[in-house]
């Protein structure tokens, strides 16, 4: 009994008290403006979650520059309802959506599929669609929500679209995989044996690892494709405490502070967006120049685990056979 209200207490008071210093650090550094990056002319993308929030100004930001962008959600009428929004502000826009349930397997292969028979090339993949602080439940495949949509199926997705991203890169012109973490992976811990939180259940600590695990994954992939040189990069992006319906979930009386502070503290969506666009989009990250771990603009060092190569590779493998995969 003391371990089961141990477990579901801490996570709360390290979440929380993280979240303290992140917004105190966040409101003396300022909001990070993003500089002028090139045209994208020519180049795809493909933005999970892209209907709303920071998603969606990921994709109005890359749509203006150029670039042919694919919204993949849940919510077809949502999505539809962005690209008209963002094909009226810019009539040359070239936006699309295809639906996409990160937490179904069978809807991320099967919108793959669609992709590829488009026979389009794939040069910017931003993993930015998920969940936070839901109730216990389990995805279409069995897994824990926030380990299954945040972590579990952009691991699906973006191995099922790794050939079409090679293919695409280039020298001086990287193909890109950029994963929207948290800085909620310091207080994360990864529990290989129970990644689906069997034993205790707690929101707080399953959306830290979740995003603990979308860090490693972006690590040992980035360190993967460039020791095979591969012309492709993999970095991971904090986009700081933003005012988005990612909080929907928090309980009743947070739910009304946070409602209060997020307009007045919290940072845009625009503002979120800023430093995912950096690593999506700036030529100072081609090559070697990418990977690592980016917070407000800048490159940031992280919590110990995230360096131990062999807790990279084992959450890697289990990961390929909790999905089936070669």
């Amino acid at each position: 009994m003391l371990s089961a209200v141990r477990s579901c207490l801490l996570p709360i008071i390290r979440l929380y008290l993280l979240g303290i210093k992140v917004l105190l650090v966040q409101l003396l550094s300022g909001p990070f403006r993003l500089p002028v990056m090139p045209r994208q002319d020519g180049k795809v993308a493909i933005v999970t979650g892209g209907s709303r929030g920071i998603g969606y100004e990921a994709v109005r930001h890359m749509a203006k520059l150029g670039a042919h962008v694919v919204i993949g959600g849940r919510d077809e009428r949502e999505g539809l309802l962005a690209v008209r929004r963002i094909c009226e502000e810019n009539k040359e826009a070239k936006v699309e959506f295809s639906k996409l349930d990160l937490a179904s397997l069978q809807s991320i292969r099967q919108f793959v599929q669609r992709f590829k028979e488009q026979n389009l090339p794939l040069n910017i993949l931003i993993n930015n669609a998920g969940v936070m602080l839901v109730p216990e439940g389990r995805t279409e495949d069995g897994f824990e929500q926030h380990i299954g949509v945040n972590y579990l199926g952009h691991f699906l997705l973006t191995w099922l679209l790794l050939d079409t991203l090679k293919d695409s890169g280039k020298c001086g012109y990287f193909s890109r995989v950029v994963s929207v973490s948290s800085s909620a992976h310091r207080v994360g811990k990864i529990g290989l044996n129970d990644l689906n939180s069997c034993r205790y259940y707690s929101p707080h600590a399953a959306y830290c690892q979740s995003k603990l695990a979308q860090l490693l994954f972006s690590s040992h992939l980035h360190q993967e494709l460039q020791r095979r040189g591969f012309p492709l990069s993999s970095c991971a992006v904090d986009p700081g405490m933003v005012d988005t319906a990612l909080y929907r979930h928090l309980g009743t009386p947070l739910s009304l502070v946070h409602s209060a502070v997020a307009r007045l503290l919290f940072r845009t969506p625009a503002e979120g967006a800023s430093t995912v666009l950096l690593a999506a989009l700036s030529p100072a990250l081609e090559g070697e120049g990418g990977g690592g771990y980016w917070a407000t603009g800048h490159r940031e060092m992280t919590t110990p685990p995230t360096f131990d190569p062999q807790l990279q590779l084992s959450l890697w493998e289990t990961s390929v056979q909790l999905l089936g995969l070669q």
